[in-house]
């Protein structure tokens, strides 16, 4: 467990808000120290060496989310950025619509509503409370669904979606599908193939653990050129680097969403959490979430007058657990934890715990404590 090493978190505080924003690994700290002091004393001498850490990390996120080349995955600065580059680049006509579910951070409506000036409806699945909500997903489907665009795992309540059972029926319907998997990659095994997917977009300061502002769009090479492009640069064309040629297209990689100048600060610190990522393993990730989610689930409902706002099956788990008081206001327990050092967050009616695969058992009982 030399991984325990990586993570020397301030002993006053209970970090449960990998939900929001996540620390760092110690070694995304020291790659960040290590490329600043390099830029201080040798500017951009080594700007080669710059270029292959940006292809690894576009390796290292095709390998975790599993798609078929790093050819089809772009970096850019925002899940929201990823979206709307979705939104805005295809092409719809009047009539058309998005099916979206009920339960979505605001970025995965807004961009969807800025459609209407075009005359594109959004549809809202109402899987709040329900046994099924695929089902309930599927039947807003019709024969002018354009695109049903998801989260992998709900923000507020933790609900985990079936990609594979909504995939399909997009791929039967001739819908396209697209994923916000911020609240996933970094948690929990993600195949992009398995869920059909055609775009996928994640910002990587979450479970992932790196900074924000570098977020994974993967885009099906098949569709690339299906997106209108907004955005026009020098980095965003083939022959990216020769200055003097006059004659340009686009890239024919997802590089052809790039417009600019790459975040090579962020793409450094980003390489370094994937790569401990990759070396602890997916899967002892999530059995770890998984026992750290059980476990406060399992002592919340001994505390008398709290209720579980989040699923508790197996397959509906992810990393995320919501309680609400019965008795106190959710402000005023939420501000007693914080005064705690227990560092969480007020969404969904509730307070969200969300441990990551490091978290100590103390932070858990350090938080159930104060409920």
């Amino acid at each position: 467990m030399g991984w325990q090493n990586e993570f020397p978190l301030d002993a006053s505080i209970a970090y449960l808000n990998h939900a929001a924003i996540a620390p760092w690994p110690k070694r995304t700290g020291d790659a960040v120290r290590a490329f600043a002091d390099e830029v201080v004393l040798q500017g951009s001498l080594n700007y080669g060496k710059w270029l292959e850490a940006e292809s690894e990390l576009r390796e290292q996120l095709r390998r975790l989310i599993n798609a078929r080349s790093a050819d089809e995955i772009a970096l850019l600065k925002s899940t929201s950025e990823g979206l709307s580059v979705v939104a805005h680049g295809l092409t719809w006509l009047p009539g058309d619509n998005v099916v979206i579910p009920s339960l979505e951070f605001p970025s995965n409506r807004i961009v969807w509503e800025s459609l209407a000036e075009r005359g594109v409806e959004v549809r809202i699945a109402r899987i709040d409370s329900v046994d099924s909500p695929e089902a309930v997903i599927i039947d807003q489907i019709d024969a002018r669904t354009k695109l049903l665009s998801v989260s992998s795992v709900q923000y507020a309540s933790g609900l985990r979606l079936d990609l594979h059972a909504l995939g399909r029926i997009c791929e039967e319907r001739e819908v396209l599908f697209c994923i916000d998997a911020i609240q996933s990659l970094g948690a929990l095994p993600f195949d992009v193939r398995d869920a059909r997917a055609d775009f996928v977009i994640a910002d990587g300061h979450k479970w992932m653990m790196g900074p924000e502002g570098v977020a994974l769009f993967y885009c099906r090479k098949e569709l690339a050129r299906r997106l209108t492009l907004h955005q026009y640069g020098w980095h965003m064309v083939d022959h990216a680097g020769d200055f003097d040629r006059k004659e340009w297209e686009p890239a024919h990689t997802a590089r052809r969403f790039e417009c600019g100048s790459p975040n090579m600060l962020g793409i450094h610190a980003l390489r370094a959490s994937l790569s401990l990522i990759h070396e602890v393993g997916l899967d002892l990730i999530q059995a770890n979430i998984f026992k750290n989610i059980c476990y406060l689930a399992e002592n919340v409902k001994k505390i008398p007058d709290y209720q579980i706002l989040s699923p508790v099956q197996n397959d509906r788990q992810a990393g995320i657990l919501t309680v609400a008081p019965m008795r106190e206001s959710v402000e005023t327990v939420f501000r007693r934890l914080q005064r705690a050092g227990v560092v969480c967050a007020q969404r969904g009616g509730g307070i969200r715990f969300s441990p990551h695969f490091y978290t100590p058992r103390r932070a858990l009982d350090r938080a159930l404590g104060e409920l």
